[in-house]
């Protein structure tokens, strides 16, 4: 395994030892979606509600909550803010600082924590204090909807740079809950082309590595001109289609190279939680790999250098799109097909 995805990670982050997880996560993404479909497809109905160490913290929390706070941050399951993503929102008014006693921050950084991978948790906390810039973790806001125990419930965390959530798959066929974003300004602003110090630059270098082993049939399918509008929820929307979606489809890809970008996956799944990343792999697996397409977008690359900055895979199930220009916004969305 090639170990240059990894050297972007500097400057006050660690480089997690992430052989392990892509060892363990490319089983399920590789090997198992090629060969025994099987693995990831269990129905919607057979799968039940977890109750994993976020959900029971959230639950916690939810109990400790004073009339007052409940008026600020809970709302029904089906409120419309439940399913909105940003870039850079509150999802109510008051910050975590302003609403929450010490103890009950404390939870909610726990809860955060915890919906990430060990590898990446401390460094993912870091950069979402980074760029909160004077508040920190505090300055977002944190949104509790419908009541634990009923089969609908999910927590929600907001801020520059950060949408998270936690639902113990209250949310029928949808990882995370519905779509998430994470980002990052390492560097200030606008970052230099290498991206020093930015904990998801190591994704673009992975997918670049993809770019690099097409040849130049290829190349024209993949690189298109410039990359999708963020407007909010909009931006992560799926389209459900197959065919003629942004890029090249696996399907025209090598087998050495579907195994590669395949790779990528795993990588924009590595910050987060094993059974987050399980659910994704197991509806990515219903949507079909071959359906996935893989894009890049030479019109925002900083410093010329041919290393682009802005990519996605999307499919009928999946949306990831990874905007690097002038520094890293990501969104995600992976959702149950719509004819699974």
């Amino acid at each position: 395994m090639h170990p240059s995805y990894l050297s972007s990670l500097q400057d006050g982050f660690h480089r997690p030892n992430r052989r392990e997880f892509l060892k363990t996560a490319l089983v399920g993404t590789a090997a198992a979606a090629a060969a025994t479909s099987s693995l990831y497809t269990a129905s919607s109905s057979a799968a039940s509600a977890r109750s994993g160490a976020a959900e029971t913290i959230v639950a916690t929390l939810y109990k400790s909550l004073s009339e007052e706070q409940r008026a600020l941050v809970t709302f029904p399951f089906e409120h419309p803010l439940r399913s909105k993503v940003d870039n850079n929102w509150m999802i109510t008014e008051k910050s975590i600082a302003t609403v929450f006693k010490p103890d009950q921050q404390a939870m909610i950084r726990e809860i955060f924590l915890k919906i990430h991978s060990p590898e990446y948790a401390a460094d993912v906390l870091k950069a979402v204090e980074h760029d909160s810039e004077k508040e920190g973790f505090g300055g977002c806001a944190v949104a509790l909807f419908g009541q634990p125990g009923t089969g609908q419930f999910e927590f929600v965390l907001s801020g520059r740079h950060v949408t998270r959530r936690c639902d113990g798959d209250s949310v029928a066929g949808a990882a995370f809950g519905g779509p998430i974003f994470y980002g990052h300004a390492a560097g200030g602003d606008t970052e230099k082309a290498d991206h020093p110090g930015n904990v998801y630059w190591y994704q673009a270098r992975r997918a670049n590595e993809v770019f690099q082993m097409l040849d130049g049939r290829q190349r024209a399918l993949a690189l298109l001109g410039r990359g999708r509008a963020e407007e909010g929820t909009k931006t992560v929307a799926l389209t459900g289609q197959k065919k003629e979606l942004p890029g090249i489809r696996f399907s025209e890809l090598s087998r050495d190279q579907r195994e590669h970008a395949r790779k990528v996956v795993a990588d924009v799944l590595a910050p987060f939680r094993k059974e987050d990343v399980d659910e994704s792999l197991r509806l990515i697996d219903a949507g079909g790999w071959d359906n996935l397409h893989m894009a890049f977008f030479k019109n925002q690359d900083l410093g010329g250098d041919g290393v682009w900055d802005v990519w996605q895979i999307e499919g009928p199930s999946m949306l990831s799109y990874f905007r690097g220009a002038p520094h890293v916004h990501a969104w995600l969305h992976i959702r149950q097909p719509q004819n699974a």
